[in-house]
């Protein structure tokens, strides 16, 4: 056995069940590993493609994502998804060939570049101890949730190594972390004294729904999610949806007038306050998450605790007193419409009202408010094609949506039955990821039917992955908002006089790219043109779809307003 095929068992035998990559000279051996050990390796067309892949797929399964590419341009290529990774604490590994020759053209400084973006570069450097180093890269990628790149140097791979019997393998750490009880109790005594409280659950917290929703019936408290964590809950009367730029104004509203927003898992970062602006002056504000260095990162914290959010939310309900038998419970107020429980933790109204509870039943959603229907000329209104699809999809979906002036419409208006229906690669505010998203997404969920939604400009971007999900037999929907431009440049500068010829183009047939490449495809430029999706959806399924949608774009959205102003 060689040292790269020693590497390749190693993480399969830690864990990896799925890898993602572009094989070439570098890499050929370690994938080849990987395989010969049951990790079902999934072939992109771009590196690029492939580290978003795994992201994606890390995110939606919760296990490691495996990513394999080539030494230097391998890597480089692979960058943007791995800074995306990186910024997002996506437990990835990251294997890469490496030429440590000078003189080599492949030689570059590997740790320096990926370092840079925030992921953590280890390396292979002997045969002895290639196993124990696969093993800790893996360790360090799933117990600090960090992106790891694995060097592997090609002078190092082709040495033999023996294993023995006794190979170390990852041991198993600490499924999370308790919180001390002071700041346990400090927290419960801000939820005591709180009447409006409201909690923001972010990434950290998907895992813990129940516990969350149990302390918010006993301290009285309205939920609200960031966009990564949209749908987390989903069917709770209580659900305001997701907080910020993508906010309802009812949830604008409601969070506004918390007297306590507590953060659970949350960055609480400009996106998700609309740059402090939905955080209420004299509000107290509360921080749970994992990583100290996290609290009051991006909003003043009066308390920060340090803590798996589950573990926390199971304390604090400890702190705050479950109801002796045949008591009512605390936070449980009177019987609201349906049987929903009102008020807050001493019984008062609060946020917890029948009048609230009917309010987010009539206007908790974005396809609850009005709008006037823009429409006309051969171009479909965003909020009319999202709503539309939103009908016609099966609940049992998994959105993946990429950047640009446009996602907010698919975000918002596209619902999702749970977290496990949203991937929302956006941390590094990359377009061109969407793609690579849902196909790692789908590989992840084979269960749901995958919908990306993208740009025209991330479309083509991606463009080289429609060839994957064809290939990878994916019965994916493919929706893109074509605006022929860059629209938040276009509604950036536009207003100010600015030329936009560097950033608006000449229309191009979309649903005949994808046709070439093996897809059913549509073009929609107003809602009777929906009914070919439909038909679609009645039959086999045995391509994908892409809807090329030519949608209007006479000004910018409203969450792209918002963002501008803290520019």
């Amino acid at each position: 056995m060689i040292v790269a095929e020693a590497v390749g068992r190693a993480l399969a035998r830690c864990g990896a069940e799925v890898a993602f990559g572009v094989v070439g000279s570098g890499n050929f051996h370690v994938t080849n590993a990987l395989v010969a050990s049951g990790v079902r390796f999934f072939a992109a067309r771009h590196e690029g493609g492939a580290a978003t892949m795994a992201d994606a797929y890390a995110r939606m399964s919760g296990r490691a994502g495996i990513v394999s590419v080539h030494q230097g341009p391998g890597l480089t290529n692979a960058m943007t998804g791995i800074a995306e990774a990186a910024k997002s604490r996506t437990p990835l590994i990251v294997l890469a060939g490496e030429a440590t020759d000078a003189r080599s053209n492949f030689h570059i400084d590997q740790d320096a570049m990926v370092a840079a973006v925030g992921a953590v570069p280890m390396r292979v450097t002997t045969a002895e101890g290639a196993w124990e180093r696969a093993v800790e890269a893996y360790r360090v990628a799933t117990e600090e949730r960090r992106t790891v790149l694995l060097n592997l140097p090609l002078d190092i791979q082709s040495l033999p190594v023996t294993l023995g019997d006794a190979a170390p393998l990852l041991e198993s750490g600490e499924s999370g972390r308790a919180p001390g009880s002071d700041e346990a109790e400090e927290l419960a005594r801000l939820l005591r004294r709180s009447r409006r409280p409201v909690f923001i659950a972010g990434r950290g917290a998907r895992h813990a729904r129940r516990e969350l929703e149990a302390l918010a019936d006993l301290a009285g408290a309205l939920l609200a999610t960031s966009a990564v964590a949209k749908g987390l809950f989903r069917g709770s009367p209580w659900d305001l949806d997701v907080s910020g730029g993508f906010a309802t104004p009812l949830a604008a509203e409601l969070i506004r007038g918390a007297d306590l927003v507590i953060g659970w898992g949350c960055a609480l970062n400009m996106w998700t306050t609309r740059h402090g602006s939905l955080i209420p002056p004299g509000a107290k504000v509360a921080q749970v998450d994992l990583d100290r260095a996290a609290l009051g990162t991006h909003v003043p914290v009066d308390l920060g605790v340090v803590g798996d959010v589950g573990l926390v939310a199971t304390a604090l309900a400890a702190h705050l007193g479950a109801p002796p038998a045949g008591a009512a419970e605390p936070g449980a107020g009177t019987a609201g419409p349906a049987g929903i429980r009102t008020g807050g933790p001493t019984g008062t109204m609060g946020h917890r009202s029948p009048e609230v509870a009917r309010r987010i039943q009539a206007e908790g959603r974005w396809r609850d408010v009005p709008y006037e229907d823009e429409s006309g000329g051969g171009r479909i209104d965003p909020r009319t094609l999202s709503i539309g699809l939103d009908d016609l999809l099966p609940m049992e979906r998994i959105v993946a949506i990429d950047s640009g002036n446009f996602m907010g419409y698919p975000s918002m208006f596209i619902d999702v039955p749970d977290e496990g229906g949203f991937c929302f690669t956006q941390a590094f505010q990359s377009i061109g990821l969407g793609l690579a998203t849902a196909i790692g997404a789908a590989v992840a969920r084979p269960d749901r039917l995958p919908v990306a939604a993208l740009g025209d400009g991330g479309a083509l971007m991606g463009i080289a992955e429609l060839e994957t999900v064809v290939r990878l037999g994916l019965p994916m929907v493919i929706v893109v908002y074509d605006d022929e431009a860059y629209g938040a440049e276009v509604h950036h500068f536009g207003p100010h006089g600015h030329p936009l010829d560097t950033v608006t183009f000449p229309p191009a047939d979309l649903a005949a790219i994808a046709r070439g490449h093996g897809f059913t495809a549509v073009t929609v430029t107003e809602a009777a043109d929906l009914a070919d999706v439909a038909d679609w959806l009645k039959g086999p399924r045995d391509r994908p779809l892409l809807v090329h949608a030519k949608v209007t774009g006479e000004h910018g959205s409203w969450w792209l307003e918002e963002a501008f102003k803290g520019h």
